[in-house]
């Protein structure tokens, strides 16, 4: 493993020892010079860490797997990770630097869409590619991404509906929380348009947020407490917290003894990892929305968990070998849709790649057949609701018929 550090950041204007800080070292495997370059955009520091860090290791899985079978185009994949830390403006320097300096075929990373839009300029200005594994807020469509994951309308509405209808709690009221960026305010934006289009009063939600890394929840959890105890129905909490936030946040609603009989969490980011080292016996109910859920069914789920755990033990990475997010599935299916595309081109250029999305299909571990159109460079998938179980985990607890053609724009914004 080679760490080189670069003693500029291109564009920038930074030079000599603040250089070296501002710009993190670009990790990469010992490769001949044969290569085809993929950068990887996910912090291994900072509030997003315990998240992001994982998916440089699946990008790094796929590309094992997509060399083992030879490469693509006659060449082996050479990965690139690097440290963002956490600091957003740092996404949009490392990015630079991967696609001017070390000329990657393509990108792949960030979480928080405020990592995503600090990146666009730079992919769009050096017409490079990034694929993005989020499911995120929509109203965004650049020829320079790659949005692998599910817009509002296919993953949010749905689980809404859901805990609005007989088969929920007949949810009237809303308390949504959210960090402070763009992600939880568009987010919220929209369900407070779909919910006056249902007729619903906007006495019925109320909306806070909170720093990147707030911890102490206890005056925002007695606020819920006091809201969902007001007369108007049936409250649910929406929970647009990200990273580190969102354990800190459920561990507080468990102290103060508020079940999900008494008020529903829907963690639109909330994932497996969050729930690593809590007592989700007193979690057991609460929600999320996701295009794969760790208990998906399916022999292909059951592969990629087997590889997973795999990978773990042989290159030792720092993570869970029982843990699997649908960000991590998300990411290798990035890197098998760009291999797809790249060899259905015969090119690693991005404007041939690019041409090549319009049909592409790839089954992933969901279970669903993800495909592309030329419409965008949206992904259709699947989408599923899972239930908190006692094992630190979600149960499936409704999952859509099929891949949903992707709504890039709200009709609520």
């Amino acid at each position: 493993m080679t760490h080189l550090t670069r003693r500029g950041v291109l564009g920038t204007g930074i030079s000599g020892t603040a250089a070296l800080l501002a710009a993190p070292a670009l990790i990469r495997p010992a490769f001949a010079a044969d290569t085809v370059k993929l950068g990887c955009l996910f912090s291994s520091s900072g509030t997003m860490a315990n998240l992001e860090g994982r998916l440089n290791h699946v990008v790094r899985m796929a590309a094992d797997a997509i060399n083992g079978r030879g490469g693509v185009n006659g060449r082996q994949i050479e990965v690139l990770t690097s440290d963002p830390a956490s600091d957003w403006p740092l996404y949009a320097q490392v990015g630079r630097q991967m696609l001017q300096q070390e000329k990657v075929a393509a990108l792949f990373g960030c979480w928080t869409s405020v990592s995503r839009k600090s990146v666009l300029p730079v992919v769009e200005q050096n017409d490079g590619l990034l694929f993005y594994p989020l499911h995120f807020e929509g109203d965004e469509n650049s020829k320079n991404v790659v949005y692998v994951n599910s817009p509002p309308a296919s993953s949010v509405l749905p689980a809404v509906d859901y805990l609005m209808g007989p088969d929920g709690v007949g949810a009237k009221r809303f308390f949504m929380i959210g960090s402070d960026y763009v992600w939880p305010r568009t987010i919220n934006k929209q369900l407070k348009g779909y919910w006056k289009s249902k007729g619903i009063p906007e006495s019925a939600w109320r909306e806070e947020y909170v720093p990147f890394g707030f911890s102490n929840f206890q005056t925002l959890v007695n606020q819920v407490r006091s809201f969902a105890s007001q007369p108007g129905g049936q409250a649910i909490v929406v929970l647009t917290v990200v990273g580190s936030s969102i354990p800190d946040f459920l561990r507080e609603f468990a102290n103060q003894g508020i079940s999900a009989t008494d008020v529903p969490i829907l963690g639109l980011d909330m994932v497996e990892a969050d729930l690593e080292g809590l007592d989700t016996a007193k979690l057991v109910s609460h929600l999320n929305c996701w295009a794969y859920l760790q208990a998906a069914k399916g022999e292909r789920n059951q592969k990629f968990l087997a590889d997973w755990a795999a990978y773990v033990k042989a290159k030792n990475v720092p993570f869970s070998a029982d843990t699997v997010i649908d960000p991590m599935v998300s990411a290798y299916d990035s890197v098998n849709l760009w291999a797809l595309a790249a060899a259905k081109a015969g090119s690693f250029a991005v404007p041939e790649v690019r041409k090549a999305f319009a049909g592409l299909s790839f089954d992933d571990p969901s279970g669903y057949t993800l495909t592309m159109t030329g419409e965008n460079n949206y992904v259709s998938r699947g989408v599923f609701i899972g239930s908190v179980n006692e094992k630190r985990g979600f149960d499936v607890l409704w999952q859509s018929p099929d891949a949903p053609k992707p709504v890039p724009f709200s009709p609520y914004g």
